[in-house]
């Protein structure tokens, strides 16, 4: 299974998705915001990288413009998770650097196809 990153400020949010996640026999490495999200990206090079899209410190617009920028990183999959499910959202994370989107919220068995499909697990 994928070594997945998850990028989120909302301690429910993390909680709920970090034992799922786990659950489905991945193993979840955590960020509180996007600029810690950065770095361990960097650090712990994960499979995939769930990115909340509104995040203190740098968001998750910014942390994946970033992501794309670094030779390292750029070819990392993300998928953005935003509650916003408005016409044009979905165009929005994907022209920041997503490979996919979500939305809040989430409806695992779908994510949990997401990232069976952009990580090879």
């Amino acid at each position: 299974m994928a070594r997945v990153l998850l990028v989120e400020d909302n301690e429910m949010n993390r909680d709920m998705l970090s034992r799922r996640l786990t659950r489905a026999g991945h193993s979840v490495l955590i960020a509180v915001d996007g600029a810690q999200g950065l770095d361990m990206a960097r650090a712990e090079a994960p499979d995939l990288v769930l990115m909340d899209m509104s995040l203190p410190v740098m968001d998750g617009w910014e942390a994946t413009r970033r992501l794309r920028a670094d030779p390292a990183t750029a070819g990392l999959p993300v998928i953005g998770l935003t509650a916003h499910a408005m016409a044009g959202d979905r165009e929005r994370v994907l022209a920041a650097g997503c490979n996919d989107y979500d939305t809040k919220p989430v409806d695992m068995p779908r994510l949990l196809g997401k990232i069976a499909a952009l990580s090879g697990t």
